[in-house]
């Protein structure tokens, strides 16, 4: 068991390493985006790569590790490992995908719209380091404050695709780097879904308890649609 318990804190200090190399590509993604430096955003392309090979290795990791446990919390430990591992390298995907348009776009002329991406990008951030934190505290209810705060990205992403869809019947010379737009803010949507998603997974470490799905989460969903 004292065996088991060092190869869980390995695979636990794993995850947090892969965690920090996914913040920091949204981060970077997000600045080469808003200062239009392309060597940076092709620097956060590659760093994919490593995020891919983390999953990879913390799924090795999770699957030995599933044999030798007997008790529920370390059986649970595991598997919410490589869920948040998965999550994370959804993340690098999606700050890989800012990174592309962050090229395309440090070509072209900026387009004269006032988007409010730099705060969607920073809610979407502290939401991916707020549920990481509670992971590594493991602290659900730190888990909790995540919920709903994804609601605020899903209306910044709404009103974002409202903005650019007006500006391109009345500029549609602009359509091409508005759609690179229209990408930008539904990849930082996806980031605070998948925040959500390991802050949901917090929870069910912790608590045992499955909060994905639940009538409130489906209310607060309907409640965004209707408006």
């Amino acid at each position: 068991m004292d065996h088991l318990e060092t190869e869980l804190d390995a695979l636990k200090q794993r995850l947090l390493t892969m965690a920090n190399h996914a913040e920091t590509a949204v981060s970077q993604a997000i600045k080469a985006l808003l200062e239009r430096d392309d060597v940076l955003a092709r620097q956060v392309k590659e760093s994919d790569r490593v995020i891919d090979r983390f999953e990879i290795e913390i799924d090795d990791m999770g699957i030995g590790q599933l044999i030798k446990a007997r008790l529920a919390a370390d059986l649970r430990l595991v598997t919410v490992a490589t869920k948040i591992a998965h999550n994370l390298e959804r993340i690098g995907d999606e700050a890989a995908k800012i990174a592309r348009r962050a090229v395309d776009l440090s070509g072209e002329q900026p387009i004269t719209v006032q988007l409010d991406i730099a705060n969607m990008a920073s809610l979407a951030l502290d939401m991916l380091k707020t549920a990481l934190n509670a992971f590594g505290d493991r602290d659900p209810a730190l888990a909790r404050s995540v919920l709903p705060r994804d609601n605020e990205v899903d209306l910044f992403n709404m009103q974002t695709h409202r903005i650019l869809a007006q500006f391109m019947v009345e500029y549609p010379d602009t359509i091409q780097r508005c759609l690179h737009w229209m990408v930008v803010s539904k990849s930082l949507e996806r980031i605070a879904d998948h925040a959500t998603n390991i802050a949901e997974d917090v929870v069910y470490l912790c608590e045992g308890q499955d909060i994905r799905h639940t009538d409130a989460k489906k209310k607060r969903v309907n409640e965004i649609l209707s408006r």
